[in-house]
């Protein structure tokens, strides 16, 4: 059953990160002289997206060793 939700989980996150740069560059093409302050935020989210990825594949990992 880990397996398949490690997998769901990467499935996620492909799509999260997959939506997060498509409305970034929807942002930058609409408003170009945002796009400091676009990339920063995306970076940010795509982060966060990241981040929860790690954890689950960590804390998958760790129930393997007891």
């Amino acid at each position: 059953m880990l397996p398949f939700a490690l997998g769901l989980s990467a499935l996620g996150c492909g799509i999260g990160l997959g939506l997060i740069g498509y409305g970034a560059m929807q942002g930058m093409a609409r408003q170009p002289e945002a796009i400091g302050k676009l990339q920063t935020a995306m970076l940010i989210a795509l982060a966060f997206v990241e981040l929860v990825f790690l954890l689950t594949v960590f804390v998958g990992a760790g129930q393997f060793k007891g």
